[in-house]
């Protein structure tokens, strides 16, 4: 197969992690006998200082003529930290989702046996944890209009807005998902307090009686934030909204151990994006030090998602899995033990890959 890919390194580690991933993705290709072409372009902070906004419209055009997008990550503390800042780089994130229709976005949250003791969680409530957020990306509060200040300065707004199509594009998807899975769709809301919960809320229920062998469970966010820790083997699929999704996507990941094992794919009308859940970590920029598997993961989805090619996702997850029982990891999962430098894990996988 022949696979055009966009590669939007970013911000950050985002080069240092993408350059890996690169590594493992060229493996897969030699070993399978696909060809590959990458074609690199700017996003972020690099696109800000190159030409002004974050998300150029030559990057946009290599994302459209592409068959997938591999996107390492965005954000920059020059930006972070000056909230007069009128162009930022996360700007070019929300932009390239808009304009690419990507209106969903997949993250699993998974453990890994190995690394079961570094949750900050109790191995009996985490292990055998498998589910998957499907968060809506296009709409919400992120989006919404109006939003600002009024003309004093002393008060500021966000509206947030959805559509019944909007939810229900993501709902289809969910319950598909489902369908594939244990069968169980947990809808996340506040219908007791917000008009766009009660609309999400009504969609689903209209929908429920389409997939009859899906269960639909119902869900307060406050809730599902609180049983997330408690027991989040009680999940299978979620469906939520932009910023329910932002905050409890994040909270799951530590379930795992490490923020910078998760990986994530971007869904919807065109191009299909997969990056690392992770930020910038702008503190380990240029040392070689950063965790690049979520990125490597994000390879193994693009395979499985952008390609259905399935033995390829599993050959990059494999080797992931025998780096982590090996001790080939990077500094934050070493524990003390030898650690490797970034590079040197992504030179492990695609080694390993070559040679199972």
């Amino acid at each position: 197969m022949e696979m055009n890919i966009a590669l939007l390194p970013g911000d950050g580690i985002g080069p240092e992690v993408i350059a890996q991933a690169v590594k493992v993705v060229h493996a897969i290709g030699k070993k399978f006998g696909h060809t590959i072409t990458f074609k690199e372009a700017i996003t972020g902070a690099a696109a800000i200082d190159a030409v002004g906004h974050p998300y150029p419209e030559e990057t946009h055009q290599v994302c459209l003529q592409s068959d997938a997008v591999l996107f390492g990550a965005i954000g920059d503390p020059r930006f972070d930290n000056d909230p007069s800042a009128k162009v930022r780089p996360e700007q070019g994130l929300l932009e390239m989702r808009k304009r690419l229709g990507l209106f969903s976005n997949v993250r699993p949250t998974f453990t890994f046996p190995s690394l079961v003791h570094k949750s900050p969680l109790k191995r009996e409530r985490i292990e055998g944890t498998d589910l998957v957020f499907l968060r809506e990306l296009t709409g919400g509060i992120y989006f919404g209009e109006p939003r600002g200040r009024n003309e004093q300065g002393t008060k500021a707004f966000d509206t947030c807005v959805y559509s019944v199509e909007e939810i229900e594009r993501l709902a289809r998807m969910g319950f598909e998902f489902a369908q594939k899975r244990r069968k169980l769709l947990t809808c996340v809301d506040k219908a007791n307090v917000l008009a766009t919960s009660r609309l999400w809320r009504e969609t689903v229920q209209r929908l429920a009686p389409e997939y009859p062998d899906v269960t639909v469970e119902y869900e307060f966010v406050d809730a599902v934030a609180m049983r997330l820790i408690q027991w989040p083997k009680a999940y299978d699929v979620l469906i939520t909204e932009n910023l329910f999704g932002d905050i409890l996507t994040d909270e799951a990941s530590v379930i795992s151990g490490s923020m910078g094992l998760m990986p994530s794919a971007s869904l919807g009308e065109n191009t299909k994006l997969f990056e690392p859940i992770h930020g910038s970590y702008p503190q380990a920029a240029g040392k070689d030090i950063a965790n690049p598997l979520a990125t490597v993961l994000s390879a193994a989805m693009m395979f499985e998602y952008a390609f259905e090619l399935l033995d390829e996702a599993k050959a990059i997850s494999d080797a992931v899995n025998l780096s982590l029982e090996k001790g080939v990891v990077t500094e934050d999962l070493a524990e003390g033990e030898v650690s490797y430098k970034t590079s040197e894990v992504g030179d492990w996988l695609a080694e390993q890959i070559s040679n199972a």
